[in-house]
């Protein structure tokens, strides 16, 4: 998951995207970069670490221009710690492109094969990304021959990569001397907004992956991109756009809307927060159904993003809700390097239960979501610690039985608790009286209660099924086989091996 971003102003540009990515720094913490256009002079800078801790005041400085990209980058594909794999990329030929990808290129390394010996490029990474900034270079050159470009060659060049690329992809590109392209794949997976603010010099518009980005930096939300569809906006001020794929439809991921975006924002016409308190009716609604007689003195949410799910189950059964937990926001990373032993970081380091809000009572608590199952098992432990009779355990999301191919860096299916296991035995494996889970068609119709226009989603990390319809077992086999042998080869960030994308825990 990554978060990008990108401008076309009217006056220099670097401030905003830098105030962008503050505000989608959740969306990932590895990584960040902006470029900028001056002209046709690309000036970037990028590296690894938080927004706030890459950009120094001269850094800025040297971002002259007024548009460009950024991004937010959180390790799905190449290595989590070389800094050349921060984005954005950049290519010479032709024109001159910047590129940030949020998402997954499912074919990466057939396209990868393809650059080399038909198309004659090097990719110099294994970032997925830089694959798709090939491709997209590559297209732009045949169609145009080498002279310059136009919009409607520019859409083609997108329909192109359409046919090439397959996977989930959210792009915003920038070319020299032509303005700001943003795409976004077939399907629809990752989101992406556009948004436009009226000057006195005149239109100024903003591509970004949540509409909070917008409400931020002062841009009224246009629309959403649609699944195919690019988006154009040139040095003049004038957007243009296109249908650009033959089969599109809109399967926005599922997860978006349990974790990963934030509340405050609003993707393909729904509002995450209004999503969140409607998971929480729907268990509610499944708890009165199943737990009957089940005696409950408090819900407690573990912070952050469970937050508005456990607020609503709690008025809906008109059970107290209570704040027993206190996160620790100033915690830093622990890394492990190869050949330490390696040791469970606490839960307790950023967490800290309010002892009087558990003491003697039968406690349930609300997550977003259940994935290894070791921090519920030590959110778990910490409750009775603090004095808890009985904790009973409720999760906003259906069991995380299958990897994320997407653009979300989920564990390998031997590492996910749900994988082969009944929800009695995940009970027992994370140490609660009783836990009880989301239905999946409870969260579709969550979802659609906010917009009923939405049919179909992204929901393989909790059915199985892959969208794009070309993920194999054997592939799987082939992503989890990398996964293992880049834990063995590089530097572990603890954090990351928590899956702090997708633990309500993790910095929102």
């Amino acid at each position: 998951m990554c978060g990008i971003l990108g401008v076309v102003s009217q006056t220099p540009a670097n401030q905003l995207l830098y105030d962008g990515l503050q505000v989608l720094q959740h969306r990932g913490q590895d990584a960040a970069g902006i470029t900028t256009l001056d002209g046709r002079t690309f000036h970037l800078h990028k590296g690894n670490g938080l927004v706030r801790d890459v950009f120094r005041t001269r850094n800025m400085r040297a971002l002259s221009g007024n548009a460009g990209i950024a991004h937010v980058r959180y390790p799905t594909a190449g290595s989590a710690v070389d800094h050349n794999e921060a984005q954005p990329f950049y290519v010479n030929s032709p024109f001159g492109i910047m590129l940030g990808h949020n998402g997954n290129l499912t074919n990466a390394e057939e396209l990868k094969r393809q650059l080399f010996v038909d198309d004659l490029r090097h990719v110099n990474t294994n970032s997925d990304s830089e694959v798709l900034l090939n491709v997209l270079a590559h297209e732009l050159q045949a169609r145009s021959k080498g002279l310059r470009l136009d919009v409607p060659t520019i859409f083609a060049a997108v329909s192109g990569v359409h046919q090439r690329c397959r996977g989930a992809y959210a792009v915003v590109a920038m070319i020299a001397g032509y303005g700001l392209l943003a795409f976004r794949d077939s399907y629809g997976i990752r989101p992406l907004v556009v948004g436009v603010h009226e000057t006195e010099q005149g239109l100024e518009y903003l591509v970004a992956s949540e509409s909070v980005a917008l409400d931020t930096l002062g841009f009224r939300f246009l629309r959403d991109v649609a699944p195919g569809e690019a988006v154009f906006i040139d040095f003049g001020g004038n957007l243009h756009s296109q249908q650009c794929s033959d089969k599109s439809s809109l399967n926005p991921c599922l997860f978006e809307y349990v974790y990963l975006a934030r509340p405050d924002s609003v993707i393909d016409g729904v509002s995450v927060y209004e999503t969140r308190l409607s998971m929480g009716e729907y268990l509610a609604d499944k708890l009165s159904r199943e737990w009957d007689g089940v005696d409950i003195d408090v819900v407690i949410p573990i912070p952050d993003s469970s937050r508005p799910s456990a607020l609503q189950l709690a008025n809906r059964l008109g059970i107290p809700f209570r704040e027993g937990f206190v996160k620790n926001r100033y915690i830093g990373r622990t890394f492990i390097m190869p050949g330490q032993a390696l040791r469970k970081k606490s839960v307790r380091q950023k967490l800290n239960a309010i002892g009087m809000e558990f003491k003697d009572k039968n406690v349930l608590l609300v997550d977003d979501s259940i994935v290894r199952g070791t921090t519920s098992r030590e959110i778990v432990q910490m409750a009775r610690d603090a004095g808890a009779r009985k904790v009973y355990f409720a999760s906003a999301a259906p069991p995380v039985c299958f990897p994320n191919v997407y653009g979300i860096d989920m564990p390998s299916r031997a590492e996910l608790i749900a994988t082969g296991r009944s929800d009695e035995e995940i009970c027992r494996e994370i140490g609660a009286d009783r836990l009880i889970y989301q239905d999946l068609d409870d969260l579709k119709a969550a979802v659609r209660k906010v917009n009923p226009g939405i049919t179909n989603f992204d929901a393989s990390c909790f059915d199985g099924h892959y969208i794009t319809g070309d993920i194999t077992p054997q592939y799987l086999d082939m992503v989890e086989a990398r996964r293992g042998a880049a834990k063995t080869e590089r530097p572990v960030d603890e954090d990351q091996m928590e899956l702090n994308l997708v633990m309500s825990i993790s910095s929102m």
